[in-house]
C-alpha cells in the first residue's frame, strides 16, 4: 500500500477511535444540576411557609391548653363522682336491709307488733317513726343520686368533648411538625445558597439571620442584622450609631412594635419565654438588673450592640453570654 494511503487509512482509523470515545463521554458525564435558587428566593418561601405555621401553632396552642384543662377538669369530676357513689351504695344497702326485715316478718309482723305493744298508741308511734326513717332513706338517696347523676352527665360530656380536641391536637401537631420539616429544608438550602457570601468578617461571620422566619420577629431579626457594622453609641437609637436596647428598639419599630429604649421595660413589656421556645426575633436579656439586650437570630446566635469603642456584631449564645441570660422575652 501506498505511504499516502497509509496514513490517510490511519487518520481515518484515529478520527473514529477518538469520536467513539468523545460520545462516550458525553453519554456517561453526569447532566448538571440545575441552578441553586437565589437567598431571596428561598426567603420568599420561608416567609410563605412561616406564614402558614404561626396560625397553625396558636391553634395547636389553645386547642392543647384547652385539652390539658379539660383532662384534669374530668379527673377532679372522676374524683367528686366516687364519694357519691359510695353514698348511694351505702343508703341503697341499709334500705335493702330494712326491706329485707319486712320481708322475713311476712304478713303477721304488724299483728306481732300489736301484740308485742302495750297500747295502739305504741304502736302508732313505733310505724309513724319507721316511716319517718324509710322516708328519709328514700330523701337521702333521692339527693345523693341526683348528684351523682350531673356529675356523671357532666363527666360524659367533658369525655366527649376531650376524644374530639384530642383528634384535633393530634392533627394538628402533625401539620404543625410537617411544616417545621418544610422549613428546615428550606433553612438549609438558605445557608447553601449563602455560603461564605453570607458573612462579612469578624462583625458577621455567617449568614444573618442564622434562622430566617417571617412574621413580625423575623422583620426585626432582619433590620437588626442590616445594622451590622455600625458603632456602639451610649442612648443612641441610630441612625449614625446604636447602643444595645436602641438597636433592638429600632428592630422591633421596623416591625412594628414600640419598645421603649430601656432593656428592663422592653423585658416588661415582652412576653417571657423559655430558652427552648426562642425563635428568630426574640429578646435576650443580660444581668441581674437587665441591663443588656440582643436579638435572637436563629442558630445559638444574636445581634447586638456589645459597647463603647465596639460595632453592632454577631454574637453566639456561649461562655460568657450564655452565663449570664437573665430571661428571655417575646414583643407583642
Amino acid at each position: 500500500m501506498a505511504p499516502n494511503r497509509v496514513l490517510t487509512a490511519l487518520h481515518t482509523v484515529a478520527f473514529t477511535a477518538i469520536a467513539g470515545v468523545t460520545a462516550l463521554l458525553v453519554a456517561i458525564a453526569p447532566a448538571h444540576a440545575d441552578p441553586a435558587p437565589a437567598p431571596g428566593d428561598i426567603e420568599a418561601q420561608i416567609e410563605q411557609k412561616w406564614n402558614t405555621l404561626e396560625p397553625t401553632i396558636e391553634q395547636y396552642n389553645a386547642v392543647h391548653g384547652q385539652l390539658t384543662a379539660n383532662k384534669a377538669k374530668a379527673d377532679q369530676l372522676q374524683a367528686q363522682l366516687q364519694p357519691l357513689q359510695l353514698q348511694v351504695d351505702m343508703a341503697m344497702s341499709t334500705v335493702s336491709n330494712l326491706a329485707a326485715s319486712v320481708y322475713k316478718g311476712g304478713r303477721g309482723s304488724t299483728v306481732n307488733a300489736i301484740l308485742s305493744t302495750n297500747s295502739p298508741t305504741a304502736l302508732a308511734e313505733q310505724l309513724t317513726l319507721l316511716d319517718m326513717v324509710a322516708r328519709s332513706q328514700r330523701d337521702q338517696i333521692s339527693t345523693v343520686a341526683a348528684a351523682r347523676d350531673k356529675f356523671a352527665a357532666d363527666k360524659t360530656s367533658l369525655d366527649n368533648l376531650i376524644a374530639q380536641q384530642a383528634k384535633q391536637d393530634a392533627d394538628l401537631a402533625a401539620k404543625k411538625k410537617q411544616i417545621e420539616e418544610q422549613l428546615s429544608q428550606l433553612q438549609r438550602m438558605r445557608q447553601q445558597a449563602y455560603g461564605s457570601s453570607g458573612s462579612t468578617g469578624v462583625l458577621k461571620p455567617t449568614a444573618c439571620p442564622v434562622e430566617f422566619t417571617g412574621g413580625p420577629g423575623g422583620t426585626a431579626a432582619q433590620k437588626a442584622c442590616g445594622l451590622i457594622g455600625k458603632p456602639y453609641y451610649w442612648g443612641a437609637a441610630g441612625p449614625n450609631g446604636y447602643d444595645c436596647s436602641g438597636l433592638t428598639m429600632v428592630a422591633w419599630q421596623a416591625a412594628g412594635v414600640r419598645l421603649d429604649h430601656l432593656a428592663s421595660a422592653q423585658r416588661r413589656k415582652s412576653t417571657a419565654i423559655t430558652r427552648d421556645q426562642l425563635r428568630t426575633g426574640d429578646l435576650i436579656f443580660f444581668g441581674s438588673d437587665n441591663h443588656h439586650v440582643g436579638i435572637y437570630v436563629g442558630g445559638g446566635w444574636m445581634v447586638h450592640a456589645p459597647h463603647t469603642g465596639d460595632y453592632v456584631r454577631m454574637a453566639q449564645l456561649t461562655g460568657y453570654y450564655a452565663n449570664n441570660v437573665s430571661g428571655y422575652g417575646r414583643p407583642a
